[in-house]
């Protein structure tokens, strides 16, 4: 058993089953002595449902992660490129293929018996565009460990913006107008800002629950090891005191016998004695009788 093994098992689990079969790793770690590998394995936090959606799409839908990492390198390209031309071609690609996956995504997590809502599909939605803006992003996504969902870089368009054709030869765009596109455009980019604050923040709420679930639940099977040992020592404790019991009356049994013994060996004694002291009358008796038949003869 390894880290990565285990954290690839762990994060194609659905969500509301990844923090038992974490604490069983490391159950199974600390057991087999691994007391850092168990550490590292108790640290691995529970994924969001997007994040498990995300992950899932990666597991099951290896052909379609190498074709958002193929659009997410040309798009970057043309964006360095400033190739308006390839840009519209590839943004029209980029809706329609992270809209599919997304609905994949949906799919597979039905199969695997969990549904996810509409608003937790946008979320794997923006991950899929958060690949395809940041080659960082691209490599943490195609790992299939994610655990909380991604966002895009503030200004990479999104996938259901499209670049405005660029203006006719020769025809400039009056002024007022352009104001306006880019008091637009302003407000546009301050409110994506905001959202992406909001994701942000709403993200580290999510991570922060479940670092106090992760921690709820390893009190909660601390609690449950030292009841256990309660219980254990409990039982321990009665045992002992059974076994104090009995072996306390087989002390008093020994303390009678040994004063029935005693008892005895003295009754024993004293007729040694009596037979003692008739033996020797006996043989004063004798060896009278016999002197006197002596002096007789």
């Amino acid at each position: 058993m390894d880290l990565d093994a285990v954290a690839d098992e762990l994060y194609g689990l659905p969500p509301g089953d990844f923090t038992p079969a974490r604490d069983a790793r490391v159950k199974a770690a600390r057991g087999a002595g691994d007391r850092k590998l168990a550490e590292q394995i108790r640290r691995l936090r529970r994924p969001t449902q997007a994040a498990w959606a995300s992950n899932l799409l990666v597991r099951e839908r290896p052909e379609e992660v190498q074709r958002l990492l193929q659009l997410g390198e040309a798009l970057r390209q043309a964006h360095r490129d400033l190739d308006g031309e390839q840009l519209r071609e590839l943004s029209a690609q980029q809706h329609q293929l992270t809209f599919a996956l997304a609905r994949q995504a949906g799919e597979l997590t039905a199969q695997a018996g969990r549904r996810i809502s509409e608003a937790t599909r946008q979320e794997v939605q923006d991950t899929l565009h958060a690949a395809l803006a940041d080659p960082q992003a691209a490599e943490q996504w195609a790992k299939g460990r994610l655990t909380k969902p991604l966002s895009a870089p503030v200004g990479f368009p999104a996938p259901s913006r499209q670049p405005a054709p660029a203006p006719a030869a020769g025809r400039a765009e009056p002024t007022g107008e352009v104001a306006d596109l880019d008091a637009a455009r302003t407000r546009r980019r301050e409110q994506q800002e905001r959202l992406e604050r909001a994701r942000q923040q709403a993200a580290e709420a999510e991570q922060e629950l479940h670092d106090r679930e992760d921690e709820l639940a390893a009190a909660e099977e601390e609690q449950r090891r030292a009841e256990e040992a309660q219980q254990q020592a409990e039982q321990r404790v009665s045992d002992l005191s059974r076994q104090l019991e009995e072996a306390e009356r087989e002390q008093q049994r020994a303390r009678e016998a040994t004063r029935k013994a005693g008892d005895h060996a003295r009754d024993v004694n004293r007729a040694v004695r009596e037979a003692r002291r008739r033996a020797r009358d006996s043989a004063a008796h004798a060896r009278k009788l016999a002197e006197q038949t002596r002096r007789k003869a």
